[in-house]
C-alpha cells in the first residue's frame, strides 16, 4: 500500500508531504506536517536565515527523538527547482549542498525529516569567503542558560566598543548564538583567528565566568565561546530552526533589550508563528549593516605581538601554522612522565 501523503501549495510550487500524521515531537504530538507548516509560516524569517548558503540536511526520518542523518548531498532524485551550491573538501572530493532561496525548498527539506537547518556562513557565489562572524556562547556543565545570558551581555559591550551591529538569537537549546555580517574579503582561516581574538578578549573580562579553552577537561564550570564554529564546513543550526527535542525549541532571533528575561522554552514551533505574526522577523535588516572585520585582524596582530597565537582546530582539520598541539593536556603530561 503506498505510503499517505498530501500535497501542499509553497509559492509557486507543489510539495509532497508523506505520512502526515507521523508524531516527530512526543511532548505536544506534532507531526511531520505541523513542522512543514510552521517553516511555511515563518517562511519569510528561515529563508533569509538560509538564503543562498549551502546548508546540509540533518535528517530525522524517525522524528526528533530517533537517531540523526547527517546528510551532506541532496539527494540525486529531487524536483528539478530544488537549488544547490557545490563545496569542496580537503580531501578533493565535492559536494552539491542544499542552497535554499525560497521557503518551498525548506518545505521540501522537511518532509525528508530535516528538522533544523545547518548552513554555512558563506553564500554560493564564493563558499570560501564568510560573510558572516558568528560568536557561539555555550554552557558547559555546572553552567546555565542564565549564565549564557550573563556572558552575552559581555558580548554585547564589546561589540558595542567595537562599533559591530549585531543579531542575538537563542540556540533553541542551551546556549545563545550572535552573527555580525561582514564583507567577504577574508577566509575561513583569517574570520575564525578574529573570532578567536573576539572570544579571548570576552574571556580577559570576566575569566571566572567566560573560557576560550579547547580541551573539556580545562573549561571547568564556565561558557566556552567556541570560536571554532568560525571554522570551514562547521556550522550551527540557522534562525527559526525546530530543534531535536520533543518539546520542539526554536533558535529564536531576540532583541537584545529582551534577551536577559528571555528563556529557551518560550520559542517552541507552538509559540513562534504568533510571535511572528505580531513582529515578524526581528532579523529583517540583518543584511543592511556590515562590519569591519580589520579591526579584529587589529586584535590578532594585537595577541600575536604578546605571544598569544594560534588555538587548536577540531580534529579532522589539517594542521594550521602555529597550532598548538592537538594532545588532550592531561594525556601529554602522562606521556611526558
Amino acid at each position: 500500500m503506498a505510503a499517505p501523503f498530501v500535497e501542499l501549495e509553497v509559492g509557486p510550487r507543489t510539495v509532497r508531504v508523506t505520512n502526515p500524521d507521523k508524531v516527530f515531537f512526543s511532548a505536544r504530538g506534532e507531526t511531520k506536517l505541523d513542522l512543514v507548516n510552521y517553516y511555511v509560516t515563518v517562511g519569510e524569517g528561515v529563508v533569509r536565515a538560509l538564503y543562498e548558503r549551502p546548508t546540509q540536511l540533518k535528517r530525522h526520518p524517525d522524528g526528533a527523538e530517533g537517531e540523526a542523518i547527517y546528510q551532506k548531498r541532496v539527494p540525486q532524485h529531487r524536483p528539478d527547482w530544488i537549488e544547490t551550491a557545490r563545496v569542496r573538501f580537503p580531501s578533493g572530493r565535492h559536494a552539491d549542498e542544499l542552497c535554499v532561496t525560497e521557503v518551498a525548498h525548506v518545505a521540501w527539506a522537511a518532509n525528508l525529516g530535516t528538522i533544523d537547518f545547518h548552513p554555512w556562513p558563506s553564500r554560493r557565489a564564493d563558499v570560501d569567503r564568510p560573510d558572516e562572524l558568528r560568536i557561539d556562547i555555550d554552557p558547559q556543565p555546572g553552567t546555565t542558560f542564565a549564565d549564557a545570558k550573563q556572558v552575552a551581555g559581555i558580548v554585547r559591550e564589546v561589540l558595542d566598543e567595537l562599533g559591530f551591529v549585531a543579531w542575538p538569537k537563542t540556540s533553541g537549546n542551551r546556549g545563545i548564538h550572535v552573527a555580525c555580517r561582514i564583507e567577504p574579503l577574508w577566509q575561513f582561516p583569517e574570520v575564525r583567528r578574529c573570532a578567536l581574538a573576539f572570544a579571548r578578549e570576552v574571556e580577559r573580562r570576566r575569566p571566572e565566568l567566560v573560557t576560550t579553552a579547547w580541551w573539556k577537561e580545562e573549561r571547568g564550570e564556565r561558557v566556552f565561546i567556541d570560536y571554532n564554529q568560525n571554522a570551514r564546513d562547521r556550522t550551527i543550526a540557522s534562525a527559526y530552526s525546530v530543534r531535536a527535542r520533543p518539546d520542539a525549541t526554536v533558535s529564536a532571533p531576540v532583541a537584545w533589550d529582551e534577551l536577559p528575561d528571555v528563556e529557551t522554552e518560550d520559542f517552541t514551533m507552538a509559540t513562534m508563528p504568533a510571535r511572528f505574526a505580531a513582529g515578524g522577523d526581528l532579523h529583517a535588516r540583518i543584511d543592511e549593516t556590515t562590519c569591519d572585520l580589520r579591526a579584529l585582524l587589529e586584535w590578532v596582530e594585537r595577541d600575536e605581538a604578546k605571544g598569544i597565537g594560534e588555538a587548536p582546530y577540531p580534529p579532522h582539520f589539517p594542521k594550521a601554522a602555529g597550532e598548538p598541539s592537538r594532545v588532550q593536556p592531561s594525556r601529554a603530561r602522562r606521556t611526558e612522565d
